[in-house]
């Protein structure tokens, strides 16, 4: 393929469907990299973003990635399942630079693998949304897409995809620290994602919990563990704020948390973690490309982190367990 588009976007799920409408819309080149069912209907019908915004998007789909050679920025908005597979088809790929918004901290190495650490990224997304079976995405938040560059400091060209990203419609800031912020956000949604995935319930209900309160606090204080053996310093700058949950005591973190609850059950009293939404349709879960990575991790640093490697084992059997009946 000889175009070549200012924005790839491979995965068009929720998030990468949101980033890729706004962008298209806002006029720049991008190109959905999606197969199956999913590429049909962008083909025929576009993005299609309700919610927040509601408007359709026509955008250029293509199902083989063998035929596109390069790319100003490749974004990855697959889920964490099958990273390995999806990415090796793209080894070829030229790009000028590129980061991922899955959940989880293993993506950036297996980016670098590929294209080299100089040109990968660091991104999460503070941002939500749910692609239903007709092909709709509800955008339901809009908080912040953070992008910056891995060894630190501030950078033109995380500025310049930030204000992209930004301008177009879907909050984005470039930032300084953006190691830190990943550690942050991803010792907060391991303990949410475990407890969405026992619990089965909305967001709030389990942030406001007095039990299960305390069980997120003890899991974002185990990988706090793994984050400082690594040299991480954790930040408040996620979806909850981590830094203030090392600091007090497990009652004063609790209440925190419950604070947050109460916030969600107002702003958005449907939000549902992505892995519950994956739960319930049946589709497989990334337990061990998020929390078996930081089990592995631990091990590897000779850290005991007896809840993190208990919850692991317990998440990834049920996943098993419903997919094998």
């Amino acid at each position: 393929m000889s175009v070549k588009p200012e924005f790839a976007v491979l995965g068009a799920g929720a998030m990468g469907s949101i980033i890729g409408a706004h962008l298209a819309r806002a006029g720049h080149s991008v190109l959905m990299l999606a197969r199956g069912r999913r590429a049909e209907q962008l083909e025929r019908s576009g993005l299609n973003i309700r919610g927040l915004r509601e408007f359709s998007q026509p955008v250029a789909v293509l199902t083989d990635v063998s035929q596109l050679s390069q790319a100003d920025v490749l974004i990855v908005a697959t889920k964490a399942l099958g990273t390995h597979e999806a990415l090796a088809k793209l080894r070829h790929l030229q790009v000028g630079a590129v980061f991922s918004i899955q959940n989880g901290v293993m993506k950036n190495e297996q980016l670098a693998a590929i294209w080299g650490a100089e040109r990968v990224l660091g991104a999460l997304a503070d941002t939500s949304g749910e692609l239903i079976s007709s092909g709709e995405v509800l955008f339901t938040r809009n908080e912040m897409l953070r992008i910056g560059e891995l060894p630190g400091g501030d950078s033109t060209r995380a500025s310049q995809i930030a204000h992209a990203i930004d301008a177009a419609g879907v909050c984005a800031r470039a930032v300084p620290n953006i190691e830190s912020l990943e550690w942050s956000k991803f010792a907060a949604w391991i303990g949410m994602m475990v407890l969405a995935v026992t619990t089965r319930a909305v967001t709030w209900k389990y942030l406001s919990d007095p039990d299960l309160e305390r069980v997120l606090v003890r899991l974002v204080r185990q990988i706090a563990v793994v984050a400082a053996a690594r040299g991480i310093v954790l930040s408040d700058q996620s979806p909850l704020p981590v830094h203030t949950l090392l600091s007090g005591s497990e009652a004063e973190a609790a209440a925190i948390i419950q604070s947050a609850g109460a916030q969600l059950k107002v702003r958005a009293p449907e939000h549902r973690l992505s892995t519950l939404q994956d739960l319930d349709a049946g589709r497989p879960l990334e337990i061990d490309e998020t929390l078996g990575h930081a089990v592995r991790e631990a091990a590897r640093l000779k850290l005991s982190v007896p809840m993190l490697d208990n919850f692991y084992r317990l998440t990834a059997g049920i996943d098993r367990s419903r997919r094998t009946q």
